[in-house]
């Protein structure tokens, strides 16, 4: 089981990868009339279950957390949460819109004007609080993951930007 978790953690990886990397691809693989942010929104939503299914199927799960979980995976979820679709940067802002071709203006409030890619930080939070439940590997992949994908974005060339299909 240990490898099919591994290779779950890391599925969604090399799709984010191919997306930045080949956004008009993806525009045109959606094709006219379909939004490519909301159509990534869904496979990425079916590829973080897989994700949650790989780790829990490696999980010891024991009740009560330690003390340590509730404070970082509340704060973890509270940057997820408060960077994503469901404040500050909407569906498009989460989901590559701008490499997608649309105009997402930048955000500066918190957390972005405080902290560095603050989903990505959110989400390591909140896997580093499940560390008394799944074995560490698992969760250090998942964040290189992550690593990987800052790393990834943070070379955003403007003039690689997909045009929209008329």
């Amino acid at each position: 089981m240990g490898i099919v978790a591994a290779i779950g953690v890391l599925l969604p990886f090399p799709f984010y990868w191919w997306l930045w990397t080949n956004p008009q691809s993806w525009v045109n693989l959606c094709g006219q009339g379909k939004d490519p942010s909301t159509v990534m929104a869904r496979v990425s939503h079916v590829l973080k279950a897989a994700q949650l299914l790989s780790l829990f199927s490696v999980a010891s799960l024991s009740w009560p957390p330690p003390l340590y979980f509730w404070p970082v995976m509340a704060f973890g979820q509270f940057l997820n949460f408060r960077s994503q679709v469901y404040q500050l940067l909407g569906e498009a802002g989460t989901y590559y819109g701008v490499r997608f071709g649309k105009n997402i203006p930048w955000v500066t409030e918190f957390p972005f004007g405080v902290i560095r890619d603050p989903q990505y930080v959110g989400s390591v939070m909140s896997l580093l609080a499940c560390l008394s439940w799944v074995p560490f590997q698992y969760i250090f992949l998942w964040c290189l993951g992550y690593v990987f994908m800052m790393l990834v974005e943070s070379k955003e060339d403007p003039s690689a930007r997909a045009k929209p299909i008329s």
